[in-house]
């Protein structure tokens, strides 16, 4: 285990924890209130998490995940140096105003500060408060930035596959 408060007690997770980083998918659907997908396999979730550039915390209490993040550790190439992509943080809600999202902060700041990466970074939508608030108590600082995302499977393409089966 990484660290201890009280009988809270994060861990880093290694390709053998595959059962607590499904539990920490499941407290993402739940705090992102996310429309229930087609979960990962077990066998791509354990290679997902033994790759070095993947990033993944969990917080236990009394044996169950209670939060977690997950990053990943992103290599430059116009110097010699990584950027660390924060891509979900969250705590159940009956956990949140406990100081363990904090904790999960600078548990990942210590692992950068130790891997010699020089800059965190995560997106939050604007009219999500209470994330751009917690970002900013935790000591990041806000850019005006346009997010694009290009939409690479749409239902055509889904029913063309299905229907060349």
């Amino acid at each position: 285990m990484e660290a201890t408060n009280e009988e809270f007690q994060i861990k880093h997770l290694v390709k053998q924890d595959v059962v607590l980083f499904q539990q920490l998918i499941e407290v993402f659907e739940d705090v992102f209130e996310m429309k229930k997908q087609e979960k990962a396999k077990a066998s791509y979730l354990k290679t997902m998490l033994g790759k070095p550039e993947f990033i993944s915390y969990v917080i236990i209490h009394n044996g169950i995940v209670v939060g977690g993040l997950t990053a990943h550790e992103l290599q430059m190439y116009y110097s010699e140096h990584s950027e660390m992509f924060i891509y979900g943080i969250a705590i159940k809600s009956e956990y949140q105003r406990k100081g363990l999202g904090k904790k999960l902060m600078e548990v990942l700041e210590k692992y950068c500060r130790q891997n010699d990466i020089k800059i965190m970074f995560v997106e939050a939508n604007e009219e999500d408060t209470k994330a751009v608030d917690f970002y900013r108590q935790t000591g990041a600082r806000a850019e005006k930035v346009v997010h694009f995302i290009y939409e690479l499977i749409t239902d055509d393409v889904v029913a063309t596959a299905d229907a060349a089966l």
